[in-house]
């Protein structure tokens, strides 16, 4: 266990960070081909969402108790969802492919698990403190 907290030096190399920024790129990727009508709309929500994923898990990585981090994470947590009902927009309109939206649905999915983890983990740190 001391091993792992010592490889951890910055929020960058937090497991949910490095996915929850692959997940931000690919969205990024998606809000670049929707239509023109919905970049300022749709496309506005899950740009926000996607920034929200890796911008509270640094916040709360770089706060000095538990509780806060694990409310960031939370947060994390709700916009990670939040980007999924959008992804389902995209996918009922056509915006994105099937086997596209189960690449990412899969990563979303991993994401949830990883920032789960990430909060557990805090939970039994302070519990035992």
């Amino acid at each position: 266990m001391e091993e792992l907290k010592s490889s951890i030096k910055s929020f960058r190399d937090l497991d949910a960070w490095k996915l929850g920024r692959i997940i931000r790129n690919q969205v990024y990727e998606i809000v670049k081909k929707l239509p023109d009508f919905e970049k300022y709309n749709l496309g506005s929500q899950l740009r926000r969402a996607a920034i929200s994923i890796t911008a509270n898990i640094a916040e709360g990585y770089g706060r000095f108790h538990y509780q806060e981090n694990i409310q960031f994470l939370r947060i994390s947590r709700g916009s990670v969802n939040e980007i999924l009902d959008h992804l389902i927009t995209c996918l009922d309109q056509g915006y994105i492919g099937q086997e596209f939206f189960d690449e990412l649905e899969t990563r979303i999915n991993k994401e949830i698990q990883i920032i789960d983890g990430l909060i557990r983990s805090l939970r039994n740190k302070q519990k035992s403190k």
